[in-house]
């Protein structure tokens, strides 16, 4: 069993770095690899990403539109009409993320397709087409507070 103190790397997987700044007769003196001159050759030449020389950068020519309000937006999940008649009775957000139709936020109830059932939907938003497609098969619709 080896020591984690005895670990070595392979036998030539490692090679030693190239001094630099060591005479002309190493490859690597007078400039060390650096160049003449320039930002670069400097001892602090460090350019932070997104710096095109002082030219004003991408991200600041780019114009900036609209609006996020992300922190405080509130997200639906949105539950299509069609989707409802499997179910008997009153559907609910709980018995819709049971059958995996919604993760569990706010459930918005949307128009698509045709409701044959008569059936008490509770969610936190309808489309106004789904509300009377709803009542138009004698169902009843009660909004929920989000």
């Amino acid at each position: 069993m080896s020591l984690l103190g005895e670990l070595k790397p392979k036998q030539g997987s490692t090679h030693r770095a190239k001094l630099l700044g060591r005479g002309r007769g190493s490859g690597k003196g007078g400039t060390s690899g650096k160049g003449h001159k320039g930002q670069k050759a400097r001892k602090s030449g460090n350019i932070r990403r997104g710096f095109e020389g002082g030219q004003t950068p991408l991200w600041r020519r780019t114009p900036k539109v609209g609006f996020s309000n992300a922190m405080f937006a509130k997200h639906f999940d949105a539950v299509n009409i069609c989707m409802l008649d499997r179910f008997d009775g009153e559907v609910n957000p709980e018995i819709l993320k049971a059958a995996g139709l919604s993760k569990g936020n706010n459930v918005k109830i949307l128009a698509k397709g045709k409701i044959s059932k008569a059936l008490t939907v509770k969610a936190h938003k309808f489309s106004d087409a789904a509300k009377a497609a709803i009542e138009k098969a004698g169902g009843t619709v009660e909004t929920l507070s989000i």
